[in-house]
């Protein structure tokens, strides 16, 4: 999601705290759990990097992703985003999306004994074999290119393995599904892109398009498509998650939904009252940095002051985790337990209770069971699913290429 990272971990602060000790998890889900290739699509961790005072080997009192806490929860395959404010273009953007994979790539040398940057799905498999965790790159927002095509071939040789086309706002060649549209879905350039993310065997994500460039990707791509980190429309009627249509036209290509953790994303009460009382997403991003003039501590701390108090008034309701795997069963139900993953936003978006940080992953894997899945289902959830779609990427990619 992004710049919920100031709203993220932001309002989990006050609540991670005072967390309550994790919930029981029965023999048999801990071992499934601990066994499975866990693998999310979304996190924004990348940007707590640059905090003096932030170290990934280490447990940090704050936010939601660290190496022990990873561990913890059995979190072995990650995207890091890739992530600036949508309304940087040109060289900027790809110098600071340049700053930020190499921060990622860093991080992974430097923890080597528990991490492995992995640029393919050999790679992830291999990771997991090593018992490491598998480190992998998404760029968040298809503005970090600077209107360059070369740059898609630069992010692939760099370890980009999926592309979000927009974030909230409209870029030069794609229509955001946050704000007004400009291009109606993807411009002649836009189209291009696709093809070359195809050629290149990056993932096109469809988290944060509108609905039209969303089916324009679709219709042009050879290899299926990801949303990685949106939820579903029919539980949560926000521009960000996907209508029952769109899921079933995105599993008809084989592609897959990574259900987004987000409050307001997965609940409508929420949403309702965060759009009344704080604005929308775009809007209170934009109200955040003008205010702080882009100090992300002085963000963090406004926002969480204001959450905090907010919730306390009672004018912001309680969500619970259980509403993640709601999300799970809708899409389940909807396509199949073959085209469903999972896409938190971990340190970029405001977590439901009881999934205050990474740790507390095995809980999805409980209620599943709980609920019904076979392990079979659980595991192609949890990662296999995502998996697939990263290897069935990398074959369209050499077929283009001539098989090189």
């Amino acid at each position: 999601m992004r710049p919920l990272r100031s709203l993220v971990w932001i309002t989990l602060l006050c609540l991670t705290a005072a967390a309550a000790p994790p919930d029981p998890i029965s023999a048999h889900a801990r071992k499934l759990h601990f066994s499975s290739l866990v693998l999310d699509t979304h996190d924004d961790t990348t940007q707590r990097l640059f905090l003096k005072d932030f170290d990934l080997g280490k447990r940090n009192a704050t936010g939601h992703v660290d190496v022990p806490r990873m561990r913890e929860g059995g979190l072995n395959a990650l995207f890091f985003s890739i992530w600036i404010d949508g309304r940087t273009m040109g060289p900027p953007a790809i110098e600071k999306a340049l700053d930020q994979i190499d921060a990622v790539r860093e991080n992974a040398a430097r923890f080597s004994k528990d991490l492995r940057f992995a640029q393919s799905a050999a790679e992830v498999r291999r990771a997991h074999a090593e018992k490491k965790i598998a480190v992998l790159l998404g760029v968040e927002g298809g503005h970090m290119i600077g209107n360059d095509l070369r740059m898609v071939r630069i992010f692939a040789e760099l370890g980009v393995r999926y592309m979000t086309l927009s974030h909230f706002y409209n870029n030069e060649w794609a229509d955001s599904s946050t704000d007004k549209p400009a291009h109606n879905g993807l411009t002649d350039f836009g189209k291009e892109i696709v093809r070359e993310m195809n050629r290149q065997g990056i993932l096109i994500d469809i988290s944060h398009v509108s609905d039209k460039t969303f089916y324009d990707a679709l219709e042009l791509s050879r290899a299926p498509l990801i949303a990685s980190h949106s939820s579903c429309r029919a539980l949560c009627n926000h521009p960000r998650n996907m209508s029952d249509d769109m899921i079933k036209a995105l599993a008809a290509k084989g592609g897959v939904i990574q259900i987004n953790y987000e409050r307001s994303f997965i609940d409508q009460a929420y949403k309702d009252a965060s759009e009344k009382e704080l604005g929308g997403v775009a809007s209170r991003q934009a109200d955040l940095t003008r205010k702080c003039n882009d100090d992300e501590t002085c963000m963090e701390r406004a926002m969480d002051e204001l959450v905090k108090g907010l919730t306390a008034e009672g004018k912001l309701p309680h969500v619970s985790w259980q509403r993640i795997v709601d999300h799970i069963d809708h899409a389940v139900k909807l396509v199949g337990a073959d085209l469903v993953g999972l896409g938190s936003d971990f340190d970029g978006a405001d977590m439901p209770e009881g999934m205050e940080d990474c740790s507390r992953l095995p809980k999805i894997t409980q209620a599943l069971l709980e609920k019904g899945y076979s392990d079979r289902d659980i595991r192609k959830i949890l990662g296999e699913n995502t998996l697939r779609v990263l290897a069935q990427a990398e074959r369209v990619s050499r077929e283009m290429q001539g098989g090189r």
